[in-house]
């Protein structure tokens, strides 16, 4: 497999990070420095170090759920010393990362993870993983906002792919709706409502590829039960093990 594919399916960190952390020199394969991404190992003979640290591909995943709370942010530090979800995982999580992020004031559902392919998975459009979103916006939401949406809005970074929102709630001051999109780029649902003159108020992701954070207080998180991997691998199309 691919080096950087290496370092995801590990658990010690995602795909694309992994890109920057093998460019940096600080891996090395059979003792060995190597900055190509690219370069393919053999997980059963090769010996892959980051910073002198052995790497190992455990045949059992983890799969943990999160209902993130507001003032944390997705990262393992923070220059501005502000607290992160990392901070609230326990040590049975060492090597687990979040498959993808949510903003700093963003509450609700939030996955973790040791298993780099689902992750890919999970966080790529091309798979098209729904991701459902409750917002509360300024402003009156009616069928013309939710036609804009459906059709995609012209974005600094490109338009976006269609998405679909239920208008729960709507007064003249603020309204109640419920997003789905399908994809994952930075501060996309804020974004995207504010582009149709509605700005966020607050915003909790309530679903991610059909799973929930019910029942979780804010701030905490339990494993995924059987049935909920079951639901994620369904949704990325991901193989069982008998089909490989």
């Amino acid at each position: 497999m691919r080096l950087n594919r290496y370092l995801s399916v590990s658990g010690y960190t995602s795909r694309r990070k992994g890109e920057e952390i093998i460019r940096e020199g600080r891996v090395a394969v059979n003792g060995a420095v190597v900055t190509d991404p690219a370069i393919h190992v053999e997980p059963d003979n090769a010996l892959v170090t980051v910073d002198g640290v052995l790497l190992v591909i455990n045949t059992e995943k983890r799969y943990y759920v999160m209902n993130k709370p507001a003032g944390a942010i997705v990262s393992k530090g923070d220059t501005h010393a502000r607290p992160t979800v990392y901070d609230i995982l326990e040590s049975e999580t060492k090597g687990v990362f979040s498959v993808g992020r949510l903003d700093f004031d963003t509450t609700g559902v939030l996955l973790f993870t040791d298993d780099g392919e689902l992750a890919h998975r999970l966080a790529h459009p091309s798979f098209g993983v729904k991701k459902v979103y409750c917002a509360n916006v300024k402003g009156r939401v009616n069928k013309s906002d939710i036609q804009k949406l459906k059709d995609g809005v012209i974005l600094e970074d490109g338009l976006t792919a269609p998405s679909d929102m239920v208008i729960s709630e709507s007064s003249k001051t603020g309204s109640t709706v419920e997003l789905t999109i399908h994809e994952g780029r930075k501060r996309l649902v804020r974004r995207m409502l504010a582009h149709i003159g509605h700005p966020v108020v607050t915003l909790e992701r309530i679903s991610f590829g059909g799973i929930t954070a019910d029942a979780i207080p804010p701030g905490s998180y339990r494993p995924l039960t059987s049935k909920e991997i079951k639901i994620l691998k369904k949704a990325t199309a991901m193989p069982s093990a008998k089909d490989k």
